[in-house]
């Protein structure tokens, strides 16, 4: 055990790096190697089907929100909202203290749940 016990204050840093980074890194190397591969291709002289091209332009395009994905984010974060405090009431048998700060927790993602369920039905694209 002896060593590790530096890891405990830098976890958070160590988690944002693999949360955040990692995934940018393999993105940017992902892209990194499709142009090169695009280049090979121009180089000798292959056409470029108009999926490859078309499939690069909305790389970076966010699709629009509609009433269906808001459905689903809320029913989503609702569920968690629940788990968490299905949770809090099972470790209150242990620590009765305990129900209520896990609670307030728990109510953070069911607020933006139903914020995301009140906004489906104010959607106008009913996709």
């Amino acid at each position: 055990m002896d060593g590790f016990e530096v890891l405990i204050p830098l976890a958070p840093f160590i988690m944002v790096i693999a949360i955040v980074v990692v995934p940018a890194f393999l993105r940017s190397r992902e892209r990194r190697e499709m142009q090169a591969t695009l280049r090979t291709a121009i180089d000798k002289g292959q056409p470029l089907p108009p999926e490859v091209i078309e499939a690069l332009s909305k790389d970076g395009v966010k699709a629009p929100a509609t009433a269906a994905r808001d459905l689903r984010v809320g029913v989503i974060l609702l569920a968690v909202s629940i788990g968490i405090a299905i949770m809090g009431y099972g470790v209150s048998f242990e620590e009765m203290d305990a129900l209520y700060p896990i609670a307030g927790l728990a109510a953070i993602p069911g607020m933006i749940g139903l914020a995301f369920i009140v906004l489906s039905f104010f959607n106008k694209n009913k996709d």
